[in-house]
């Protein structure tokens, strides 16, 4: 079983239920932190002693206080835990269940588990982390898998992104191929990039590009 575990979440009772859990499980050494850059700071320097943590269990949304914070998100911590520790196991518990935002943090930040804070998220945070400590195997919880069933959820692609991150800073999508060919993304064509947006616009039921832009920033996709 994991030896030592990192909890970081800003509420004080949710952290109760999370260290009795890890308790419950025999794991020897965990620590809690609040804030992501004490997280990020605290994971850092254990390594340096020669004492790494082996599982990181994060909250994706932290509330913003008087303590000024570089890294703001779970999200965020976790893009700077994976360039520096990239084979941590990570754990997300949250209240999070968009889809799209869970297949991003899957595909994209490579995390171990997502587990769902709901009623019934203690017995499905202990699921996990024993599942992710035997095997290599992506956890999730299980109220949530219907929701990413590939036939009900698309991958979103890098070309995706590119799409919609050009709309979102007032580019029109009459220049979007001009400026794809300058940028060496592909495919260029009009027509294709015609082609994904109406899909896109379709998928996610919105009415035109500036409402698939707000679209996408509340799923955290841009």
């Amino acid at each position: 079983m994991f030896q030592k575990v990192l909890i970081a979440e800003d509420f004080d009772i949710i952290n109760s239920g999370l260290k009795a859990t890890l308790e419950k499980m025999k794991i020897p050494k965990i620590t809690h932190i609040s804030y992501c850059d004490e997280a990020f700071l605290k994971l850092k320097k254990a390594k340096l002693e020669g004492n790494p943590f082996d599982l990181l269990i994060t909250d994706l949304s932290f509330v913003e206080d008087h303590h000024k914070q570089n890294i703001t998100s779970g999200e965020a911590l976790i893009e700077n835990v994976r360039k520096e520790f990239p084979t941590l196991k990570i754990i997300v518990f949250s209240v999070e269940d968009k889809p799209f935002r869970i297949q991003h943090l899957y595909n994209h930040l490579k995390i171990d588990a997502y587990v769902w804070k709901n009623r019934n998220g203690q017995k499905e945070l202990e699921k996990a982390i024993q599942q992710i400590y035997e095997s290599k195997s992506f956890y999730i919880s299980e109220d949530l898998r219907e929701a990413i069933h590939p036939r009900k959820a698309i991958e979103i692609t890098e070309y995706d992104i590119h799409i919609i991150e050009h709309l979102s800073e007032g580019i029109l999508q009459d220049n979007l191929p001009e400026l794809f060919v300058k940028k060496q993304i592909k495919p260029s064509g009009k027509s294709s990039i015609e082609k994904r947006l109406k899909f896109l616009k379709e998928h996610f039921n919105a009415k035109n590009p500036t409402h698939l832009v707000a679209i996408a920033k509340d799923f955290g996709l841009i």
